[in-house]
């Protein structure tokens, strides 16, 4: 299963790379949490190697919308064109989704057109496997989960969250502190270049209950700036274990 596929040009990371170097042959779901070019970086490379089943996006607003849509914010760039092109050819409801095992997979979202911005209408993506729960919220912003939080179901999901990936890079503008009135992880995990925002900084710490590190330390927040890549490995009946680097 592989949410978005960006990728980072300081560090030369790609999707495609790593998948193919562990590997992968195949993805059975992808889930695209916000079509902004940014998450969809590496699309071209990812359909050029690999056989793609299953897709996951925000159903409420349609291929052909959602091309207008980009195309209103400037140039469609190679890699939104194929993931708009994806929604298109991927439109089938499916009947035999790929068997995951113990791991449980969840997603909301905003409806178009009551939210017109691709930030609100990302695609919030919730993992559960044996006592261990990541949500992925994609970019979205305050008045979107401020509407997703109207809903019982996806207020029990956040109250399964250990490991809290932030909304928008760690952006102001992704922050809502009533999301953690229901949702109390360990940690927070920020995928983000430089320091730019004050909830980089300390407004999602004060929401996580902490983890000991291996120097000795209490982490409350990991950044991809800081940390590099992040791992997360799980066996059911253990605690979970993360790996930076």
């Amino acid at each position: 299963m592989l949410f978005d596929c960006g990728y980072n040009q300081e560090t030369g990371f790609r999707p495609s790379n790593y998948l193919q170097n562990t590997g992968c042959n195949g993805i059975e779901n992808f889930v695209i949490s916000n079509f902004d070019q940014d998450h969809v970086d590496d699309l071209p490379n990812i359909m050029n190697r690999f056989n793609i089943q299953v897709l996951y996006r925000n159903k409420s607003i349609s291929p052909e919308r959602l091309r207008q849509l980009k195309a209103e914010a400037g140039p469609i760039m190679p890699a939104m064109e194929a993931a708009i092109g994806l929604s298109e050819r991927y439109n089938s409801p499916v009947s035999n989704h790929p068997d995951f095992g113990a791991i449980e997979f969840a997603c909301f979202y905003n409806n178009y057109p009551e939210f017109t911005d691709t930030n609100n209408l990302s695609l919030v993506s919730f993992i559960q496997y044996d006592d261990m729960g990541i949500v992925l919220p994609g970019d979205l912003e305050k008045s979107g989960w401020r509407k997703l939080l109207e809903n019982e179901s996806f207020r029990d999901q956040l109250g399964s969250v250990n490991i809290f990936v932030a909304s928008h890079h760690g952006r102001d503008s992704g922050y809502c502190e009533e999301v953690f009135e229901y949702c109390s992880p360990d940690i927070v995990i920020i995928s983000d270049t430089s320091v730019q925002y004050e909830t980089q900084k300390n407004k999602y710490a004060d929401h996580a209950s902490g983890i000991s590190w291996k120097t000795g330390e209490t982490r409350y927040v990991l950044t991809t700036r800081s940390d590099g890549n992040i791992e997360i490995t799980k066996s059911i009946g253990s605690g979970y274990n993360i790996h930076i680097g």
